[in-house]
């Protein structure tokens, strides 16, 4: 009987220790939250860990809750109708996914995927809850305008890419951004997703990596490339 009373005692101080972890974590991120607000997003949202790899949002979805990362990253991209896929955008800590914010007020369908870069924990948030923090938290409402604004930045540039920039430019640039979401110089990446993400061949990709090895940007490997040029 004593065992059996010490274990609900464990379980009770495990149980309260992970929750006061968790919004102190919430805190950390959302530093700028009122702490009603930390408390309710505690109380609402749903916490979902999902695996480097898992699909977390498909084209042509129906969401039915908003997407606040709290570790790890997801990336954002848009899918073509033969099959072909188009890199947008890095979703990281203290971001919202503003496409499920998007599909929540219109009642629409997702318009890109994401995939988890890494191990990801995501705060599910349902929709009437995102409606009722506007209204009631300023921060909150800030927080849903800069998350519009700053994926419409997202898209201007993946525009500009597109639009002004040769291939050279366009696959520099997806590198850098690659370096900046990892926080590293050693990508495990091969060249088969980099044309992917750039809708473009393996082939020309290849040429192009060769040509920065040359100029002494980086390394090429089997399965990653190795940065070590100053521009990197």
């Amino acid at each position: 009987m004593c065992d059996l009373f010490q274990i609900i005692i464990n379980f009770f101080r495990t149980l309260l220790f992970t929750m006061e972890t968790t919004i102190a974590q919430l805190n950390h991120i959302f530093h700028n939250f009122e702490p009603n607000l930390i408390q309710e997003i505690f109380d609402n949202a749903v916490v979902k860990e999902v695996e480097a790899g898992e699909i977390v949002m498909r084209t042509g979805q129906y969401l039915l809750s908003a997407m606040v990362l709290v570790k790890g990253s997801l990336k954002i991209y848009r899918e073509g109708d033969e099959g072909g896929e188009f890199f947008l955008y890095y979703i990281h800590p203290g971001e919202a996914c503003a496409m499920s914010l998007t599909c929540l007020n219109h009642q629409e369908k997702s318009q890109v995927s994401a995939i988890a870069v890494d191990p990801t924990t995501i705060l599910f948030i349902p929709m009437a809850k995102v409606n009722d923090w506007i209204r009631a938290y300023r921060t909150w409402s800030d927080f849903v305008i800069n998350t519009y604004r700053t994926r419409f930045e997202d898209a201007l540039l993946v525009l500009d890419n597109v639009a002004f920039r040769g291939m050279d430019e366009r696959l520099e640039f997806y590198l850098k951004k690659q370096v900046d979401n990892c926080g590293c110089k050693d990508l495990q990446i091969n060249h088969q997703t980099i044309a992917n993400d750039l809708n473009s061949s393996r082939e020309v990709i290849s040429r192009l990596l060769k040509k920065m090895e040359q100029r002494g940007i980086l390394i090429l490997h089997r399965n990653h490339i190795e940065f070590i040029g100053r521009d990197f």
